[in-house]
């Protein structure tokens, strides 16, 4: 990822392992760019979505605030509508491929702006088992006492 940081979903880190990352453009209209540019977005349940048959990819769940002084553009403005994804036609080929194996899925990690850009990073990830989220939380606990420990 290079540029700004404009949002981050945390939560992935947490509840999926990342297997591998793909950058994307998203299609947006000017008062989104502007609502996104201005931190108005949140990522949280959201998920990208790919269609096989048209190769056609999409963020759905993203809710992204209405920007305030477009407010006459923006009439019956739907914030979660699903957007379109923009990605080269060799990397959807070869999603399709990874996400036809079981229990992977894509989430977006972060959105970001590169040269005035928004962009999408998006992961494909596989769920954790309740085991593996506890192993991790253990993981770090420990890690965290010995950090404790050679400080003193």
């Amino acid at each position: 990822m290079h540029g700004k940081l404009l949002a981050k979903n945390k939560q992935v880190f947490a509840e999926y392992e990342i297997l591998d990352t793909f950058e994307a453009g998203m299609k947006l209209t000017g008062p989104e760019v502007k609502s996104v540019k201005s931190g108005q977005i949140k990522l949280l349940g959201s998920f990208a979505s790919l269609n096989p048959s048209n190769g056609l990819l999409r963020l759905t769940g993203a809710h992204i605030s209405p920007y305030k002084p477009a407010a006459g553009a923006q009439m019956n403005y739907d914030p979660t509508r699903p957007r379109v994804l923009l990605m080269n036609k060799k990397e959807i080929t070869s999603l399709i491929g990874k996400l036809k194996e079981k229990r992977l899925s894509l989430v977006p990690l972060s959105i970001y702006s590169k040269s005035g850009i928004i962009k999408v990073e998006l992961g494909l990830v596989r769920g954790k088992k309740q085991y593996e989220k506890r192993e991790q939380l253990k993981k770090r606990d420990i890690e965290r006492d010995i950090g404790r420990r050679l400080k003193s």
